[in-house]
């Protein structure tokens, strides 16, 4: 098969990270995206995300009614700090029939070189940028052939239409009782508002 890989603290989800999953799913012709929270991600503090139960039960919810979607519960059910090329190892040792295509926003293309090993991540999957709607194109294809010519990296760039939605909007929102509809999917906002998430201010 041929699976994309949607990693993330997911703190909450919310359809801007279904829309890039849709897309991304389309354009690529993708078997099936397996959406991954994050358990102990590094550049994260615990204090900024709820519990992985929480986080894991409204992914659930969100990707419910869509069978190509997937949970994969690998990285909140490894010990210690969850590292994305520790994951593609474990990947490639465990279904050696598959390829794997990492999804993430244009921004990371410029923040590979921080990662971890990021010759090995690239050498273990494709790499599949979202590019909005408001960036210029050429800034990122740039970019992208930038990551391929240093790293020798399969890079591919998915367009996604323009919507500014993010958790930490989402986690503000709902501390100062404003409205969260049409942000999240109808099943996480309900689950978000019976569990009385984020009524204490998180850092972000």
């Amino acid at each position: 098969m041929k699976v994309g890989i949607m990693g993330g603290t997911f703190n909450p989800i919310h359809l801007g990270h279904l829309i890039l999953a849709e897309n991304a799913y389309r354009q690529l012709n993708l078997d099936v995206v397996w959406f991954m929270p994050s358990g102990k991600p590094p550049h994260k503090k615990n204090s900024e995300i709820l519990p992985n139960e929480d986080r894991v039960r409204m992914v659930e919810k969100a990707i419910a009614s869509t069978p190509y979607f997937q949970l994969s519960l690998l990285e909140i059910e490894r010990q210690g700090t969850t590292y994305t090329v520790d994951t593609l190892e474990y990947l490639h040792e465990n279904y050696p029939e598959d390829s794997f295509v990492f999804i993430a926003g244009a921004d990371s293309l410029y923040q590979l070189d921080s990662w971890r090993e990021p010759a090995r991540i690239l050498k273990l999957c494709s790499f599949a940028a979202a590019r909005r709607d408001s960036v210029v194109y050429s800034d990122i294809e740039a970019q992208a052939e930038a990551v391929r010519t240093k790293y020798a990296a399969d890079v591919v760039l998915i367009d996604i239409p323009e919507i500014d939605i993010s958790s930490s909007n989402i986690r503000e929102r709902l501390l100062n009782g404003r409205s969260i509809h049409f942000l999240v999917p109808q099943a996480v906002e309900d689950d978000l508002y019976e569990h009385h998430a984020y009524v204490e201010d998180l850092d972000d």
